[in-house]
């Protein structure tokens, strides 16, 4: 079976048994949540939807977004990604994961963000 991995430059960290999930965030400066859905496939994880709350610094709307229950919802068509990189600082704060009905931060399976080790990376990997 494909999981999800959590790492960095192909070590694993942790691995999640789940086909799909949300990666979710904060805006550093404009403190909007963000959140963009992946499926997990052999040739890494596929973004589907997207939706940020709002705007503003460095957070522009993408083209042809459609308001729903006070989110854009758009989507961006991207290869898939292996891996996916994302800075992890005490500064920005944590990720969430969410997948199976809830969220958690990823300091749940990584331990807090660190300024010594600011990148994780995601990827799609077989379950040992």
């Amino acid at each position: 079976m494909i999981g999800l991995c959590l790492g960095l430059a192909g070590v694993v960290w942790a691995q999640l048994e789940i086909s799909s999930f949300t990666l979710a965030w904060n805006h550093t400066i404009e403190k909007v949540r963000w959140e963009e859905d992946y499926r997990v496939t052999a040739q890494g994880l596929v973004l589907g939807e997207a939706r940020v709350k709002g705007n503003g610094a460095g957070m522009d709307i993408p083209d042809g977004a459609r308001l729903e229950n006070g989110s854009w919802h758009y989507q961006r068509p991207l290869p898939p990604l292996q891996p996916l990189k994302l800075g992890r600082t005490p500064q920005a704060g944590d990720y969430e994961l969410c997948f199976d009905g809830g969220c958690r931060p990823m300091s749940h399976w990584l331990g807090p963000p660190a300024t010594r080790q600011p990148t994780v990376e995601l990827w799609s990997c077989g379950q040992s």
